[in-house]
């Protein structure tokens, strides 16, 4: 069988199993990351809610079915999630200006303000674990991770 670059099994396949082995660990650290990150921000945040208020700090207002589509989740729950972080201070609604039937969510000055102080204290860690990296190195994977974001699709699962 043929895979990419023209490679047969062997080496690729084996080089596979260890990426699809590494990135799920990392995805389960991830997730324990983005449960602290949702408590840094407010204590009663909950942990899906963190993608949410980084997509509108990146984004700006959007309204919750883009919210949806960009996270790849359905628009019930991200509509659940943005009550949430509207009754934290943390977000706010506004009615969409070429929709009235839609409204846009928002960061508030809360909000922006508890997701920085996050953001800080999650690049500082970040910067402390990847101390003893060149920076060379620490680019590379920078690269490399954007690469294979970037392959994925809302299809590939």
């Amino acid at each position: 069988m043929e895979t990419a670059k023209g490679r047969d099994g062997g080496e690729f396949d084996q080089a596979i199993e260890v990426l699809e082995e590494q990135t799920s660990v990392l995805w389960r650290r991830e997730r324990t990351t983005s449960h602290a990150l949702a408590k840094n921000v407010h204590p009663d945040m909950e942990p899906a809610a963190y993608g949410i208020l980084t997509l509108l700090q990146r984004e700006g207002s959007l309204r919750a079915t883009d919210i949806a589509a960009s996270i790849g989740v359905g628009k019930p729950s991200v509509s659940r999630q943005l009550a949430g972080l509207e009754r934290l201070g943390l977000v706010s609604r506004q009615l969409d200006p070429y929709d009235a039937r839609s409204q846009r969510g928002l960061l508030t000055a809360l909000g922006e303000q508890q997701l920085a102080v996050a953001q800080t204290g999650r690049r500082t860690a970040f910067t402390a674990l990847m101390r003893s990296w060149a920076p060379e190195d620490v680019e590379k994977l920078g690269v490399l991770i954007a690469r294979l974001n970037s392959t994925y699709t809302k299809d590939t699962w």
